[in-house]
């Protein structure tokens, strides 16, 4: 009987980084949900972009009135939540479960931050008038920043998870630490493309 010769570097005698490397992190339902997610909010992107051109004025007069400067803090928070994740997630594959529960811990704490700080810029913005009813760009604003957050608030509850299945006596399930990476990875993303497009875009 012929036999089929194995792919180059995933065969039975591969080292163990080759195979990992050879493998789709996470659960594939989670990159499912990640795919489609990202399409919804590409439509926004390109729906925003497009009214944009429209009334550039506008647009420029009322992104100058949101808070550059928490929407700088939250980014740099929301990246530093991402390495800790990161960071967790090389610890748990290397088995070191310690370290992989306090890098997630950290995480947890720096992306616990966001909501927080989005409530203090969201609070002064309503109470001066500025609401979804304003015009077209505190609409995108609201809408898009708003299910950012609830993302975010998704995103942390699946930390946590991640953060109980490293503090117990069983051998964490990677699939799972990955899984909650993943979707940590792609809350940044989006939050890095609102940024750029309601805080930085000129």
């Amino acid at each position: 009987m012929t036999e089929v010769a194995a792919e180059p570097g995933i065969g039975a005698d591969a080292t163990p980084d080759r195979r990992a490397r050879s493998h789709l992190p996470g659960e594939s339902s989670m990159w499912f949900f990640v795919i489609g997610d990202l399409f919804i909010f590409a439509a926004y992107f390109v729906s925003y972009m497009y009214f944009r051109g429209q009334d550039q004025a506008v647009f420029l007069a009322s992104q100058a009135k949101v808070n550059l400067n928490i929407g700088i803090v939250n980014t740099v928070v929301l990246l530093t939540s991402s390495l800790f994740v990161a960071l967790g997630t090389s610890a748990a594959r290397a088995g070191k479960t310690t370290d992989a529960h306090r890098s997630f811990c950290l995480a947890v704490a720096c992306g616990a931050a966001f909501p927080l700080l989005k409530m203090f810029e969201y609070i002064p913005e309503i109470t001066a008038g500025m609401t979804p009813g304003t015009n077209l760009f505190f609409m995108y604003y609201f809408v898009m920043t708003g299910m950012h957050l609830c993302h975010v608030f998704l995103g942390l509850v699946i930390l946590c998870f991640v953060v109980r299945s490293l503090r117990g006596p069983a051998k964490p399930r990677i699939s799972l630490v990955e899984t909650g990476a993943i979707y940590w990875h792609m809350v940044d993303v989006l939050w890095l493309i609102l940024f750029a497009l309601l805080y930085l875009m000129r």
